[in-house]
């Protein structure tokens, strides 16, 4: 009898108590995708979808015995990257991670802000960001505040998103940049292929719903997990696209919480 195997994706990330975002949302989205997920959680976060509270980081050493852990035995086809609150965090991400020549396929969700505005990382981890951890990612997935903290500069419509995208990939991935900032009544992500040079526009309608908590967290998962499944980077970036906007709609008929709720994790399998 043959052996069946999991496409696996391993997520490093914080946890959300209200099971939004962090790592609880990359764990359904993954599950959701058809992928089995493991974790090694960075920090324990007091938040709701209201706001965060507070921030108990995970010792590096610990996170990095984590990494070692998943990679020693299940291993991994692709991992993503979630919020890493401090220089010297990111810097034990990368080395341990450096000691798996052969994981390439990584995603980096720059988590830099949340949806309800509370700064996640020290300030000096953003250059730490830039100068160490994007270069050996593969994708990464910025929304428009964060795009503006890692250019050091204002983003005022989404026709310099293009741009936009192409300068963010000088600092060495291809870019997933989300246009879910903007007023446009029809939104254009954009995502530059920097391996062939090539740009999606993938848009979608503005829709107004409160239910954005976690959305960051869920398309750099789906990014992820269909790149585990084998396609290419621009099928998995047009295919995380079609999920996060089905997810956001189908979430946007539920009340969870008294601020910004969930997406619908998992709307092709229940309502």
């Amino acid at each position: 009898m043959k052996e069946k195997t999991y496409r696996r994706v391993m997520t490093i990330a914080g946890s959300d108590p209200s099971g939004g975002a962090g790592v609880q949302a990359d764990i359904k989205t993954i599950s959701a995708c058809g992928c089995y997920a493991t974790s090694a959680i960075v920090a324990v976060v007091d938040e709701n979808t209201i706001g965060v509270t507070g921030v108990h980081p995970v010792p590096p050493s610990f996170v990095a015995g984590q990494i070692r852990s998943i990679l020693d035995d299940v291993g991994t086809d692709t991992v993503k990257i979630g919020m890493l609150h401090s220089s010297e965090l990111i810097r034990t991400v990368r080395q341990t991670l450096d000691r798996y020549p052969e994981i390439r396929d990584i995603v980096l969700d720059p988590v830099m802000v949340a949806t309800s505005g509370d700064p996640l990382l020290e300030a000096d981890a953003v250059a730490t960001i830039k100068e160490v951890l994007i270069p050996r990612s593969r994708v990464i997935t910025p929304n428009i505040p964060e795009a503006e903290l890692l250019l050091d500069r204002k983003i005022s419509n989404q026709s310099e998103l293009p741009d936009i995208a192409r300068r963010l990939s000088d600092l060495g991935a291809s870019v997933f940049l989300k246009a879910g900032h903007m007023s446009d009544e029809v939104l254009t992500d954009i995502f530059y292929n920097a391996e062939t040079g090539t740009m999606l526009r993938l848009e979608s309608p503005l829709l107004h719903t409160r239910n954005t908590h976690g959305t960051g967290c869920t398309l750099s998962s789906a990014i992820a997990s269909y790149l585990a499944k084998g396609n290419s980077l621009d099928d998995s970036a047009y295919l995380a696209k079609e999920y996060i906007t089905a997810a956001i709609t189908a979430g946007s008929e539920y009340i969870i919480g008294k601020g910004h709720g969930p997406v619908h994790h998992f709307h092709p399998f229940w309502h």
